[in-house]
Protein backbone atom coordinates (compact mmCIF):
# COMPACT_ATOMS: atom_id res chain seq x y z
CA UNK A 1 0.00 0.00 0.00
CA UNK A 2 1.24 3.48 -0.87
CA UNK A 3 0.25 6.66 0.98
CA UNK A 4 0.99 10.22 -0.11
CA UNK A 5 1.76 13.24 2.06
CA UNK A 6 3.24 16.69 1.63
CA UNK A 7 5.75 16.23 4.47
CA UNK A 8 6.88 12.99 6.14
CA UNK A 9 8.74 13.40 9.44
CA UNK A 10 10.77 10.54 10.91
CA UNK A 11 10.69 10.92 14.70
CA UNK A 12 8.04 12.24 17.07
CA UNK A 13 10.29 13.89 19.65
CA UNK A 14 10.46 17.68 20.22
CA UNK A 15 12.14 18.30 16.84
CA UNK A 16 9.57 16.37 14.83
CA UNK A 17 6.64 17.78 16.81
CA UNK A 18 7.91 21.35 16.35
CA UNK A 19 8.23 20.97 12.58
CA UNK A 20 4.79 19.39 12.29
CA UNK A 21 2.97 21.89 14.52
CA UNK A 22 4.45 24.94 12.78
CA UNK A 23 3.69 23.59 9.31
CA UNK A 24 0.05 23.02 10.23
CA UNK A 25 -0.23 26.37 12.02
CA UNK A 26 0.84 28.38 9.01
CA UNK A 27 -0.60 26.13 6.26
CA UNK A 28 -3.43 23.95 7.51
CA UNK A 29 -3.88 22.41 4.05
CA UNK A 30 -0.57 20.54 4.23
CA UNK A 31 -0.76 16.79 4.80
CA UNK A 32 1.89 16.12 7.45
CA UNK A 33 2.85 12.67 8.73
CA UNK A 34 4.90 12.04 11.89
CA UNK A 35 6.33 8.53 12.31
CA UNK A 36 7.49 7.50 15.80
CA UNK A 37 8.95 4.05 16.45
CA UNK A 38 8.21 4.12 20.19
CA UNK A 39 4.99 4.48 22.15
CA UNK A 40 4.75 7.68 24.21
CA UNK A 41 5.16 8.30 27.08
CA UNK A 42 8.73 7.12 27.32
CA UNK A 43 11.73 8.42 29.28
CA UNK A 44 14.41 10.41 27.50
CA UNK A 45 17.47 12.27 28.68
CA UNK A 46 17.82 16.03 28.14
CA UNK A 47 15.47 17.56 30.68
CA UNK A 48 16.92 21.02 31.38
CA UNK A 49 15.60 23.78 29.10
CA UNK A 50 16.69 27.35 28.36
CA UNK A 51 14.42 30.44 28.12
CA UNK A 52 14.80 30.68 24.33
CA UNK A 53 12.66 27.54 24.01
CA UNK A 54 9.67 29.20 25.64
CA UNK A 55 9.25 31.57 22.68
CA UNK A 56 9.04 28.59 20.31
CA UNK A 57 6.55 26.81 22.57
CA UNK A 58 4.46 29.98 22.63
CA UNK A 59 4.54 30.28 18.82
CA UNK A 60 3.43 26.67 18.47
CA UNK A 61 0.60 27.34 20.91
CA UNK A 62 1.68 24.73 23.46
CA UNK A 63 3.30 26.85 26.21
CA UNK A 64 0.13 26.89 28.32
CA UNK A 65 -0.10 23.10 28.14
CA UNK A 66 3.51 22.72 29.27
CA UNK A 67 2.92 25.19 32.12
CA UNK A 68 -0.22 23.30 33.16
CA UNK A 69 1.89 20.13 33.59
CA UNK A 70 3.42 21.84 36.67
CA UNK A 71 7.06 21.23 35.77
CA UNK A 72 9.59 23.05 37.99
CA UNK A 73 10.33 26.57 36.79
CA UNK A 74 14.03 26.83 36.03
CA UNK A 75 15.41 30.22 37.06
CA UNK A 76 19.07 29.28 36.65
CA UNK A 77 21.71 26.85 37.86
CA UNK A 78 24.03 26.34 40.82
CA UNK A 79 27.56 25.25 39.92
CA UNK A 80 30.53 23.76 41.66
CA UNK A 81 32.84 24.38 38.76
CA UNK A 82 35.99 26.19 37.72
CA UNK A 83 38.82 27.45 39.92
CA UNK A 84 36.89 27.14 43.17
CA UNK A 85 35.12 24.31 44.97
CA UNK A 86 32.59 26.79 46.34
CA UNK A 87 29.07 26.91 44.94
CA UNK A 88 28.14 29.77 42.60
CA UNK A 89 24.92 30.65 40.81
CA UNK A 90 23.92 31.60 37.30
CA UNK A 91 20.53 33.33 37.24
CA UNK A 92 18.15 33.99 34.34
CA UNK A 93 16.64 36.84 36.37
CA UNK A 94 18.70 39.61 38.03
CA UNK A 95 19.59 38.41 41.53
CA UNK A 96 17.32 35.43 40.96
CA UNK A 97 14.31 37.51 42.05
CA UNK A 98 11.43 35.24 41.12
CA UNK A 99 8.16 36.78 42.32
CA UNK A 100 5.51 34.55 43.82
CA UNK A 101 2.57 34.10 41.49
CA UNK A 102 -0.10 31.43 41.14
CA UNK A 103 0.36 28.59 38.70
CA UNK A 104 -0.47 27.92 35.99
CA UNK A 105 0.81 31.34 34.91
CA UNK A 106 0.86 33.08 31.53
CA UNK A 107 3.76 33.53 29.12
CA UNK A 108 4.45 37.13 30.11
CA UNK A 109 6.53 39.18 32.53
CA UNK A 110 9.15 37.17 34.42
CA UNK A 111 8.06 33.92 32.81
CA UNK A 112 9.39 35.07 29.43
CA UNK A 113 12.88 34.95 30.94
CA UNK A 114 12.55 31.60 32.72
CA UNK A 115 12.56 28.02 31.48
CA UNK A 116 11.29 24.60 32.52
CA UNK A 117 12.88 21.43 33.89
CA UNK A 118 10.83 18.73 32.23
CA UNK A 119 10.07 15.06 32.61
CA UNK A 120 10.59 14.10 28.99
CA UNK A 121 8.07 11.27 29.20
CA UNK A 122 5.39 13.89 29.85
CA UNK A 123 6.89 16.80 27.87
CA UNK A 124 7.39 14.89 24.63
CA UNK A 125 3.90 13.40 24.80
CA UNK A 126 2.33 16.84 25.26
CA UNK A 127 4.21 18.10 22.20
CA UNK A 128 3.31 15.09 20.04
CA UNK A 129 -0.35 15.16 21.10
CA UNK A 130 -0.41 18.88 20.31
CA UNK A 131 0.96 18.21 16.82
CA UNK A 132 -1.83 15.67 16.31
CA UNK A 133 -4.33 18.24 17.57
CA UNK A 134 -2.99 20.69 14.98
CA UNK A 135 -3.87 18.18 12.27
CA UNK A 136 -0.70 16.12 11.82
CA UNK A 137 -1.16 12.39 11.20
CA UNK A 138 0.78 10.75 14.03
CA UNK A 139 1.69 7.07 14.02
CA UNK A 140 3.47 5.63 17.03
CA UNK A 141 5.14 2.24 17.24
CA UNK A 142 5.88 2.61 13.54
CA UNK A 143 9.43 2.17 12.29
CA UNK A 144 11.00 3.17 9.00
CA UNK A 145 12.56 0.03 7.55
CA UNK A 146 14.09 1.57 4.44
CA UNK A 147 14.77 5.03 3.07
CA UNK A 148 14.53 4.74 -0.72
CA UNK A 149 16.52 7.19 -2.80
CA UNK A 150 17.58 8.27 -6.28
CA UNK A 151 20.73 10.33 -6.23
CA UNK A 152 20.32 13.03 -3.59
CA UNK A 153 16.53 12.75 -3.50
CA UNK A 154 14.41 10.55 -1.25
CA UNK A 155 11.76 8.77 -3.29
CA UNK A 156 9.84 7.06 -0.48
CA UNK A 157 9.96 5.46 2.95
CA UNK A 158 9.19 1.79 3.47
CA UNK A 159 7.67 1.11 6.88
CA UNK A 160 8.10 -2.02 8.97
CA UNK A 161 4.62 -3.21 7.90
CA UNK A 162 5.48 -2.85 4.21
CA UNK A 163 3.57 0.40 3.64
CA UNK A 164 5.29 2.84 1.29
CA UNK A 165 5.17 6.53 2.21
CA UNK A 166 5.69 9.12 -0.51
CA UNK A 167 6.05 12.82 0.23
CA UNK A 168 7.23 16.04 -1.37
CA UNK A 169 9.53 16.71 1.60
CA UNK A 170 11.15 14.42 4.17
CA UNK A 171 12.48 15.45 7.60
CA UNK A 172 14.88 13.33 9.66
CA UNK A 173 14.08 14.04 13.32
CA UNK A 174 15.14 10.56 14.46
CA UNK A 175 17.81 11.79 16.88
CA UNK A 176 21.20 10.08 17.10
CA UNK A 177 19.84 7.24 14.95
CA UNK A 178 20.00 9.61 11.96
CA UNK A 179 17.97 7.22 9.81
CA UNK A 180 17.78 9.45 6.76
CA UNK A 181 21.20 11.03 7.38
CA UNK A 182 22.95 7.67 7.28
CA UNK A 183 21.11 6.52 4.16
CA UNK A 184 22.04 9.72 2.32
CA UNK A 185 25.69 9.25 3.29
CA UNK A 186 25.99 12.51 5.21
CA UNK A 187 29.25 12.57 7.15
CA UNK A 188 29.56 14.17 10.57
CA UNK A 189 32.32 16.38 11.89
CA UNK A 190 33.43 16.25 15.53
CA UNK A 191 35.10 19.65 16.07
CA UNK A 192 36.16 18.77 19.61
CA UNK A 193 38.24 16.29 21.58
CA UNK A 194 35.44 15.90 24.10
CA UNK A 195 34.32 12.28 24.06
CA UNK A 196 32.24 11.68 27.14
CA UNK A 197 29.96 8.98 28.49
CA UNK A 198 26.65 9.85 30.18
CA UNK A 199 25.22 7.55 32.86
CA UNK A 200 21.91 8.43 34.57
CA UNK A 201 18.96 7.21 36.59
CA UNK A 202 15.80 8.68 38.14
CA UNK A 203 15.10 9.10 41.84
CA UNK A 204 11.89 9.40 43.83
CA UNK A 205 11.36 11.82 46.72
CA UNK A 206 14.73 13.58 46.50
CA UNK A 207 14.84 16.92 48.29
CA UNK A 208 15.10 19.92 45.99
CA UNK A 209 18.37 21.74 46.49
CA UNK A 210 16.53 25.07 46.62
CA UNK A 211 12.91 26.24 46.52
CA UNK A 212 12.29 29.70 45.07
CA UNK A 213 8.84 31.26 44.88
CA UNK A 214 6.05 29.04 43.57
CA UNK A 215 7.66 26.10 41.81
CA UNK A 216 10.99 27.81 41.09
CA UNK A 217 14.38 26.13 41.49
CA UNK A 218 17.88 25.82 40.02
CA UNK A 219 19.51 22.72 38.62
CA UNK A 220 22.77 21.59 40.25
CA UNK A 221 25.95 21.00 38.22
CA UNK A 222 28.62 19.50 40.47
CA UNK A 223 32.21 19.03 39.37
CA UNK A 224 34.18 15.92 40.34
CA UNK A 225 37.89 15.29 39.96
CA UNK A 226 37.12 13.12 36.92
CA UNK A 227 33.84 14.51 35.51
CA UNK A 228 30.60 16.06 36.73
CA UNK A 229 27.10 15.29 38.00
CA UNK A 230 23.75 16.83 37.08
CA UNK A 231 20.84 17.09 39.52
CA UNK A 232 17.58 18.13 37.80
CA UNK A 233 14.24 18.08 39.63
CA UNK A 234 11.53 17.08 37.12
CA UNK A 235 8.54 17.43 39.43
CA UNK A 236 7.54 17.31 43.09
CA UNK A 237 8.77 13.72 43.57
CA UNK A 238 11.00 12.84 40.57
CA UNK A 239 14.61 13.90 39.92
CA UNK A 240 17.08 13.10 37.15
CA UNK A 241 20.66 12.54 38.33
CA UNK A 242 23.38 11.85 35.79
CA UNK A 243 27.14 11.39 35.63
CA UNK A 244 29.39 12.61 32.80
CA UNK A 245 32.89 11.12 32.51
CA UNK A 246 35.44 11.07 29.67
CA UNK A 247 35.24 7.90 27.59
CA UNK A 248 38.97 7.44 28.22
CA UNK A 249 38.41 7.48 31.98
CA UNK A 250 35.55 4.98 31.66
CA UNK A 251 37.77 2.53 29.76
CA UNK A 252 40.73 2.95 32.13
CA UNK A 253 38.65 2.28 35.26
CA UNK A 254 37.39 -1.08 34.03
CA UNK A 255 34.20 -0.66 36.06
CA UNK A 256 30.59 -1.13 35.06
CA UNK A 257 28.36 1.94 34.54
CA UNK A 258 26.45 0.91 37.69
CA UNK A 259 29.67 0.89 39.74
CA UNK A 260 30.82 4.26 38.43
CA UNK A 261 27.40 5.82 39.00
CA UNK A 262 26.95 4.46 42.53
CA UNK A 263 30.44 5.55 43.58
CA UNK A 264 30.04 9.06 42.12
CA UNK A 265 26.65 9.75 43.69
CA UNK A 266 27.68 8.20 47.01
CA UNK A 267 30.88 10.24 47.23
CA UNK A 268 29.21 13.65 47.05
CA UNK A 269 28.22 15.15 50.41
CA UNK A 270 25.59 17.49 48.94
CA UNK A 271 23.88 14.69 47.00
CA UNK A 272 23.91 12.40 50.03
CA UNK A 273 21.94 14.98 52.00
CA UNK A 274 19.49 15.64 49.16
CA UNK A 275 18.93 11.91 48.66
CA UNK A 276 18.64 10.93 52.35
CA UNK A 277 14.97 9.97 51.94
CA UNK A 278 15.03 9.14 48.22
CA UNK A 279 15.01 5.87 46.31
CA UNK A 280 16.21 4.98 42.82
CA UNK A 281 13.89 3.83 40.07
CA UNK A 282 16.65 1.46 38.89
CA UNK A 283 16.38 2.54 35.26
CA UNK A 284 20.11 3.10 34.76
CA UNK A 285 20.88 4.16 31.19
CA UNK A 286 24.03 5.15 29.31
CA UNK A 287 24.89 6.87 26.05
CA UNK A 288 27.88 8.22 24.15
CA UNK A 289 27.75 11.95 24.71
CA UNK A 290 29.88 13.16 21.80
CA UNK A 291 29.42 16.57 20.20
CA UNK A 292 29.15 16.58 16.41
CA UNK A 293 27.68 18.51 13.50
CA UNK A 294 26.53 17.03 10.17
CA UNK A 295 28.47 18.26 7.15
CA UNK A 296 25.20 19.28 5.48
CA UNK A 297 21.63 19.49 6.70
CA UNK A 298 19.63 19.49 3.45
CA UNK A 299 19.33 17.70 0.14
CA UNK A 300 17.06 17.80 -2.91
CA UNK A 301 13.90 17.18 -0.91
CA UNK A 302 15.02 16.37 2.64
CA UNK A 303 16.16 18.05 5.87
CA UNK A 304 17.95 17.02 9.05
CA UNK A 305 16.47 18.39 12.28
CA UNK A 306 17.21 17.97 15.98
CA UNK A 307 20.02 15.62 16.98
CA UNK A 308 20.27 14.08 13.52
CA UNK A 309 21.69 17.49 12.47
CA UNK A 310 24.13 17.81 15.37
CA UNK A 311 24.61 17.63 19.11
CA UNK A 312 26.38 19.82 21.66
CA UNK A 313 27.60 18.61 25.05
CA UNK A 314 24.89 18.95 27.76
CA UNK A 315 26.98 21.16 30.07
CA UNK A 316 25.20 24.24 28.64
CA UNK A 317 21.72 22.64 28.45
CA UNK A 318 21.76 23.35 24.72
CA UNK A 319 20.24 20.13 23.39
CA UNK A 320 16.55 21.01 23.27
CA UNK A 321 17.29 24.66 22.42
CA UNK A 322 19.08 23.56 19.26
CA UNK A 323 16.35 21.01 18.51
CA UNK A 324 13.46 23.47 18.80
CA UNK A 325 15.20 26.39 17.07
CA UNK A 326 16.58 24.31 14.22
CA UNK A 327 13.22 22.61 13.68
CA UNK A 328 11.51 25.99 13.55
CA UNK A 329 13.94 26.92 10.76
CA UNK A 330 13.08 23.73 8.87
CA UNK A 331 9.35 24.45 9.02
CA UNK A 332 9.86 28.04 7.82
CA UNK A 333 12.07 26.89 4.93
CA UNK A 334 9.51 24.29 3.77
CA UNK A 335 6.78 26.94 3.90
CA UNK A 336 9.02 29.29 1.91
CA UNK A 337 9.75 26.62 -0.69
CA UNK A 338 6.03 26.05 -1.22
CA UNK A 339 5.36 29.78 -1.58
CA UNK A 340 8.38 30.18 -3.88
CA UNK A 341 9.42 33.23 -1.84
CA UNK A 342 13.10 32.90 -2.83
CA UNK A 343 15.38 30.61 -4.77
CA UNK A 344 15.21 27.04 -3.38
CA UNK A 345 19.00 26.91 -3.21
CA UNK A 346 19.15 30.01 -1.02
CA UNK A 347 16.42 28.80 1.33
CA UNK A 348 18.21 25.47 1.87
CA UNK A 349 21.57 27.19 2.25
CA UNK A 350 20.05 29.60 4.78
CA UNK A 351 18.97 26.76 7.08
CA UNK A 352 22.14 24.72 6.62
CA UNK A 353 24.59 27.55 7.26
CA UNK A 354 22.57 29.12 10.08
CA UNK A 355 21.98 25.98 12.10
CA UNK A 356 25.47 24.52 11.59
CA UNK A 357 26.85 27.84 12.87
CA UNK A 358 24.62 27.65 15.97
CA UNK A 359 25.67 24.09 16.74
CA UNK A 360 29.36 24.90 16.34
CA UNK A 361 29.06 27.94 18.61
CA UNK A 362 27.59 25.79 21.38
CA UNK A 363 30.25 23.11 20.91
CA UNK A 364 33.00 25.71 21.00
CA UNK A 365 31.83 27.32 24.22
CA UNK A 366 31.21 23.91 25.82
CA UNK A 367 34.84 23.06 25.12
CA UNK A 368 35.90 26.32 26.74
CA UNK A 369 33.69 25.57 29.74
CA UNK A 370 35.29 22.15 30.25
CA UNK A 371 38.82 23.50 30.35
CA UNK A 372 37.84 25.62 33.35
CA UNK A 373 37.17 22.37 35.21
CA UNK A 374 40.82 21.32 35.08
CA UNK A 375 39.92 17.68 34.30
CA UNK A 376 39.95 18.32 30.57
CA UNK A 377 43.19 20.30 30.32
CA UNK A 378 44.34 18.43 27.20
CA UNK A 379 41.72 20.41 25.28
CA UNK A 380 43.88 23.52 25.58
CA UNK A 381 46.44 22.18 23.11
CA UNK A 382 43.54 21.42 20.77
CA UNK A 383 42.49 25.08 21.06
CA UNK A 384 46.03 26.22 20.27
CA UNK A 385 45.93 24.25 17.02
CA UNK A 386 42.56 25.76 16.11
CA UNK A 387 44.03 29.21 16.67
CA UNK A 388 47.05 28.35 14.49
CA UNK A 389 44.71 27.21 11.72
CA UNK A 390 43.09 30.65 11.95
CA UNK A 391 46.50 32.32 11.61
CA UNK A 392 46.98 33.14 15.29
CA UNK A 393 50.01 32.07 17.31
CA UNK A 394 48.76 31.89 20.90
CA UNK A 395 49.64 30.05 24.07
CA UNK A 396 47.22 27.31 25.05
CA UNK A 397 45.62 29.47 27.75
CA UNK A 398 45.27 32.48 25.47
CA UNK A 399 43.92 30.24 22.72
CA UNK A 400 41.13 29.13 25.04
CA UNK A 401 40.31 32.71 25.90
CA UNK A 402 40.15 33.52 22.18
CA UNK A 403 38.06 30.43 21.47
CA UNK A 404 35.54 31.34 24.15
CA UNK A 405 35.11 34.95 23.05
CA UNK A 406 35.25 35.23 19.27
CA UNK A 407 32.29 35.57 16.92
CA UNK A 408 29.64 37.08 19.17
CA UNK A 409 27.03 37.89 16.53
CA UNK A 410 24.82 35.01 15.46
CA UNK A 411 23.13 34.92 12.10
CA UNK A 412 19.54 35.32 13.22
CA UNK A 413 19.33 35.09 16.99
CA UNK A 414 21.12 38.10 18.43
CA UNK A 415 24.43 38.28 20.27
CA UNK A 416 25.70 35.70 22.69
CA UNK A 417 28.52 33.48 23.86
CA UNK A 418 27.36 29.91 23.33
CA UNK A 419 23.75 30.86 24.06
CA UNK A 420 24.53 33.17 27.00
CA UNK A 421 23.94 36.91 26.72
CA UNK A 422 27.15 38.62 25.64
CA UNK A 423 27.87 40.59 28.83
CA UNK A 424 26.94 37.57 30.95
CA UNK A 425 29.13 35.32 28.80
CA UNK A 426 32.10 37.63 29.27
CA UNK A 427 31.48 37.61 33.02
CA UNK A 428 31.56 33.80 33.05
CA UNK A 429 34.70 33.74 30.91
CA UNK A 430 36.44 36.13 33.30
CA UNK A 431 35.55 33.97 36.29
CA UNK A 432 37.11 30.96 34.55
CA UNK A 433 40.27 32.69 33.32
CA UNK A 434 40.81 34.69 36.50
CA UNK A 435 41.10 37.86 34.43
CA UNK A 436 38.79 40.82 34.87
CA UNK A 437 36.07 41.02 32.23
CA UNK A 438 37.01 43.46 29.48
CA UNK A 439 34.36 45.53 27.70
CA UNK A 440 35.43 47.16 24.44
CA UNK A 441 32.94 50.03 24.61
CA UNK A 442 33.72 51.26 28.14
CA UNK A 443 35.46 54.63 28.14
CA UNK A 444 34.88 55.22 24.43
CA UNK A 445 33.37 58.42 23.06
CA UNK A 446 33.17 57.91 19.26
CA UNK A 447 31.89 55.02 17.15
CA UNK A 448 31.96 54.36 13.39
CA UNK A 449 30.97 51.42 11.19
CA UNK A 450 33.80 49.55 9.45
CA UNK A 451 32.82 47.36 6.47
CA UNK A 452 36.25 47.33 4.81
CA UNK A 453 36.93 43.94 3.23
CA UNK A 454 33.43 42.61 4.01
CA UNK A 455 31.42 40.57 1.53
CA UNK A 456 27.69 41.00 1.04
CA UNK A 457 25.45 38.06 1.86
CA UNK A 458 21.86 37.38 2.87
CA UNK A 459 20.25 36.21 6.08
CA UNK A 460 16.61 35.71 6.96
CA UNK A 461 14.15 37.26 9.38
CA UNK A 462 11.49 34.75 10.47
CA UNK A 463 8.06 35.90 11.60
CA UNK A 464 4.52 34.59 11.29
CA UNK A 465 5.53 31.63 9.17
CA UNK A 466 7.46 33.64 6.59
CA UNK A 467 11.17 34.21 5.95
CA UNK A 468 12.08 37.71 4.78
CA UNK A 469 15.53 38.08 3.27
CA UNK A 470 17.72 40.73 4.86
CA UNK A 471 21.20 41.99 4.04
CA UNK A 472 24.15 40.51 5.91
CA UNK A 473 27.91 41.07 5.76
CA UNK A 474 30.61 38.46 6.25
CA UNK A 475 34.31 38.94 7.02
CA UNK A 476 36.93 36.58 8.48
CA UNK A 477 34.28 34.15 9.67
CA UNK A 478 32.37 36.91 11.48
CA UNK A 479 28.78 37.83 10.63
CA UNK A 480 26.88 41.12 10.60
CA UNK A 481 23.13 40.65 9.99
CA UNK A 482 21.17 43.85 9.32
CA UNK A 483 18.30 42.82 11.59
CA UNK A 484 16.34 44.52 14.36
CA UNK A 485 18.46 46.67 16.72
CA UNK A 486 21.66 45.49 15.04
CA UNK A 487 20.42 46.75 11.67
CA UNK A 488 19.35 50.12 13.06
CA UNK A 489 22.59 50.57 14.99
CA UNK A 490 24.87 49.81 12.04
CA UNK A 491 22.89 52.14 9.79
CA UNK A 492 23.14 54.92 12.37
CA UNK A 493 26.91 54.44 12.69
CA UNK A 494 27.69 54.70 8.96
CA UNK A 495 29.03 58.13 9.86
CA UNK A 496 31.00 58.54 13.07
CA UNK A 497 28.80 59.31 16.05
CA UNK A 498 29.50 60.42 19.61
CA UNK A 499 28.20 58.71 22.71
CA UNK A 500 25.86 61.68 23.30
CA UNK A 501 24.41 61.32 19.81
CA UNK A 502 23.94 57.58 20.36
CA UNK A 503 21.97 58.17 23.57
CA UNK A 504 19.65 60.71 21.94
CA UNK A 505 19.12 58.60 18.80
CA UNK A 506 18.39 55.51 20.89
CA UNK A 507 15.69 57.35 22.84
CA UNK A 508 14.05 58.55 19.61
CA UNK A 509 14.22 55.08 18.06
CA UNK A 510 12.76 53.52 21.22
CA UNK A 511 9.79 55.89 21.00
CA UNK A 512 9.23 54.96 17.35
CA UNK A 513 9.07 51.22 18.06
CA UNK A 514 7.28 51.37 21.41
CA UNK A 515 10.26 50.66 23.66
CA UNK A 516 10.25 53.95 25.58
CA UNK A 517 9.08 54.62 29.12
CA UNK A 518 9.65 52.09 31.93
CA UNK A 519 10.95 49.43 29.50
CA UNK A 520 13.60 51.72 28.00
CA UNK A 521 16.42 50.49 30.32
CA UNK A 522 16.07 46.95 28.91
CA UNK A 523 16.10 48.33 25.37
CA UNK A 524 19.19 50.44 26.16
CA UNK A 525 20.83 47.27 27.48
CA UNK A 526 20.09 45.55 24.15
CA UNK A 527 21.65 48.46 22.24
CA UNK A 528 24.79 48.36 24.39
CA UNK A 529 25.04 44.57 24.01
CA UNK A 530 24.88 44.83 20.23
CA UNK A 531 27.38 47.70 20.25
CA UNK A 532 29.81 45.65 22.36
CA UNK A 533 29.50 42.78 19.89
CA UNK A 534 30.02 45.08 16.91
CA UNK A 535 33.19 46.53 18.42
CA UNK A 536 34.48 43.16 19.67
CA UNK A 537 34.02 41.57 16.23
CA UNK A 538 35.59 44.54 14.43
CA UNK A 539 32.46 45.87 12.69
CA UNK A 540 32.59 49.17 14.56
CA UNK A 541 35.71 51.16 15.39
CA UNK A 542 35.53 52.76 18.84
CA UNK A 543 37.89 55.48 20.01
CA UNK A 544 38.26 57.95 22.85
CA UNK A 545 38.55 61.67 22.18
CA UNK A 546 40.05 63.42 25.24
CA UNK A 547 38.01 66.52 24.44
CA UNK A 548 34.70 64.62 24.32
CA UNK A 549 32.05 65.81 26.75
CA UNK A 550 30.93 62.25 27.57
CA UNK A 551 32.26 58.72 27.36
CA UNK A 552 30.39 55.46 27.62
CA UNK A 553 30.21 54.00 31.13
CA UNK A 554 29.10 50.43 31.74
CA UNK A 555 25.89 50.45 33.76
CA UNK A 556 24.84 46.82 33.38
CA UNK A 557 24.87 44.90 36.64
CA UNK A 558 25.87 41.56 35.10
CA UNK A 559 27.32 40.48 38.43
CA UNK A 560 23.76 40.08 39.72
CA UNK A 561 23.28 37.14 37.37
CA UNK A 562 26.58 35.39 38.18
CA UNK A 563 27.43 35.43 41.85
CA UNK A 564 28.51 33.35 44.83
CA UNK A 565 25.75 31.09 46.08
CA UNK A 566 23.65 32.78 48.77
CA UNK A 567 21.51 29.84 49.91
CA UNK A 568 22.70 29.23 53.46
CA UNK A 569 20.90 25.89 53.78
CA UNK A 570 22.38 24.61 50.53
CA UNK A 571 25.92 25.68 51.45
CA UNK A 572 25.54 23.95 54.80
CA UNK A 573 24.56 20.70 53.05
CA UNK A 574 27.48 20.99 50.67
Amino acid sequence: MTENFDVAIIGGGPAGSTVGSLLKKYNSDLKVLILERECFPRDHVGESLLPVISAVLDEIGVWDKIEAANFPVKIGATYRWGRTKDLWDFEFLPDGKFDDQPRPAKYSGQRVKTAFQVDRAIYDKILLDHAAGMGCVVRQQTSVRTVNREGDAVTSLTLDNGTEIKARYYVDASGHAGILRRTMGVHVDCPTKLQNIAIWDYWRNAEWAVNIGVGGTRIQVLSLSYGWIWFIPLGPDRTSIGLIVPAKYYKEQGKTPEQLYTEAVGSDALLNRLLAKASREDKLATTNDWSFVSERLTGDNWFLAGESAGFADPILSAGLSLAHLGSRDVAYVILGLDRKDYEPEWLRHYYCSTHRYQIRQHIRFADFWYTANGVFSDLKDHARQIALDAGLSLTSDKAWQWLGQGGFIERNSGTSVGGYGLFLGKKIISSFTGEEAHYEIVGKSHFKLNLEGAEKDWTGEMQNGKITRRRMYRRDGKLLPMLDVMGWLTTFLKTERTFEELVMATRNYAMEIGQAGPIFPKFWEEVLTDLEALVSDGWVIARTDPSARAILPINLDVSSQVHDNRDEELRAKA
